[in-house]
């Protein structure tokens, strides 16, 4: 069974990502249960995922807010 389990399981806050895969707790606690369909479905977001939740994370970090500037 196809996983994109890196073994760096952490939950950010933030986001209720897995800083290593990308996944919910949800997604993670039903994996096996899946159907290859619904895996290949999950996997093809998780770069999406990871890549926001990297901006966001960012974002925090430094105390700016990523996208479009908004008038005062």
């Amino acid at each position: 069974m196809q996983t994109p389990c890196i073994h760096v399981c952490s939950i950010e806050p933030a986001t209720g990502f897995c800083a290593g895969c990308g996944r919910t707790l949800q997604e993670i606690g039903n994996w096996v249960s899946y159907s290859d369909i619904e895996r290949r479905r999950v996997m093809a977001v998780l770069p999406a995922r990871l890549v926001g939740a990297a901006a966001l994370s960012h974002d925090m970090k430094t105390g700016h807010a990523s996208g479009p500037e908004r008038p005062l």
